[in-house]
Formats: C-alpha cells, structure tokens, sequence
C-alpha cells in the first residue's frame, strides 16, 4: 500500500455556512434551494425534522420538542452563519424565538431564521402594509397566520386558501392552480405586494411571470427564507432572478 501525499483546500462555505432543517413531508424546499442558493463559496446543509402528515396546530407543536436533535444532525465541524427552520405554518404556531432557542440548544449559529421571520423581514425591506395572502392551509392554520401579521399591523386585503390538511397533497398542488389562485386574490382588492405561503409549495419557479402578470412584488416563503439567510449572511442577492425582493 502506497501512502500519497495531499494537501488540504479551503472549506466549502468560505463564503457561508447555511444550514436548512427540512420537514420530512417536505419535496419541494431542497430543489428551490439549489436555484435559489447556488454560489461557489456558500455552503448549503440540510437535516430532516419528524414531522405528521397532517397539519394541525397540536402535530405542528410537537415538533418544537424535536428540534435540538434535528439541528444536531447538521455537520459539527463549524458555526453556521444561519440556520434556518424550514416551516412557515409550525413558526407560526411554535413562535420565531421558540424555534431559534430550540435550533442553538443543538447546534451552533450566528443567526437562525424561519420563513415566518423572513417573510416579516421582507415586508419590512419592501415598506408593504398592504398584502394578497394565499395559503394551503386548513382553516385553523391560515387564522394563525393571518393573525401574525396583523399584529405587526399589516392588513390583509384579499385572502384564499386550498384548504388542504395534507402536506403530501400540498406539495402536488401543479403550478396552473397556483398562478389561478394567485391572480384571483390579486383581483379582489388592493394590495401592495402579494404573499404564498408554505415552504412545500411549488411557488418559487412562478415568481418572475406572476410579478409581471399582475404588477406587484411576489413572496414565497422559500424565497423569503433564503433571502434572509443570504442577507443574514453577508451574502449578495441582486443577481438572483426571483422576484423584487432579491433587489434589495
């Protein structure tokens, strides 16, 4: 046996270590990511949380116990500059500090964020107050939602729902229904920029032709956490082409 010699590169995030906890029902968060974090130098790290198939406030909240052990499977060897917690609905019922103090009791980073947090960072990046909201949600998670925002006094002037309990079936729900969807709360009233929630959507790829269809800026909440996680990080994203929010 011959021993060769070698010698040692820089790290894959000599930019940025991002770390991303992804529910187990999850399909769609990892193939957005790779468009939406795809810098030489940014290193992206996923682990899988536990997670029911339905979605209700009582299987959302029993995530929170699981966190720590989820967040301890993401590679030890350095300090994530962000991690994020990747859902939108569960960060509503757990609560952003709750999430973050569950991620750093098994992990070690700068930052941590969840689509929630980001979405409230991009609306306030966008100066919104005003917003359509469409979600997947059963009833009694789109209150939830709905109920976070006003209380950082945003108004919602024009709201659907799938209505679907499902996470499985949520991350099927095709493109055509969506972009429907998406123009029809646009149409119903008003409003400054118009939200998608839920990280299992396939929403993301239909940002730019929504945006120029119905004149407003677009969020998604796979859009909004990575770029809070890029901002969050240092990290530049006006080279990205998914929407107003990555201008800024």
């Amino acid at each position: 046996m011959s021993f060769l010699p070698f010698t040692l590169g820089p790290a894959l995030g000599y930019k940025a270590n991002l770390g991303l906890i992804v529910l187990r029902t999850d399909e769609t968060i990892e193939a957005d990511f790779r468009q939406l974090v795809a810098d030489d130098g940014i290193a992206l790290y996923t682990a899988r949380i536990p997670c029911e198939t339905e979605l209700t406030e009582e299987a959302l909240g029993r995530m929170k116990a699981t966190l720590p052990a989820a967040a301890a499977l993401l590679p030890h060897t350095f300090k994530y500059d962000v991690v994020g917690y990747a859902c939108t609905s569960a960060s509503a019922v757990i609560g952003s500090d709750a999430v973050g103090c569950a991620i750093r009791a098994g992990t070690k980073a700068r930052h941590v964020t969840d689509p929630l947090l980001a979405i409230r960072a991009a609306l306030g990046a966008l100066k919104v107050r005003k917003i359509g909201f469409l979600s997947p949600y059963v009833a009694e998670l789109s209150d939830r939602m709905r109920q976070v925002f006003e209380a950082d006094g945003i108004e919602i002037a024009s709201f659907g729902t799938f209505g679907e309990e499902s996470d499985e079936s949520i991350a099927r729900i095709d493109t055509t229904s969506i972009q429907d969807a998406a123009r029809r709360i646009c149409e119903a009233a008003l409003c400054e920029a118009l939200l998608i929630s839920c990280t299992n959507l396939r929403a993301t790829t239909e940002i730019a032709q929504l945006e120029a269809e119905v004149g407003l800026p677009v969020l998604t909440s796979n859009q909004a956490l990575a770029w809070h996680m890029l901002k969050l990080s240092g990290q530049r994203t006006d080279q990205l082409a998914y929407g107003a929010l990555m201008k800024l």
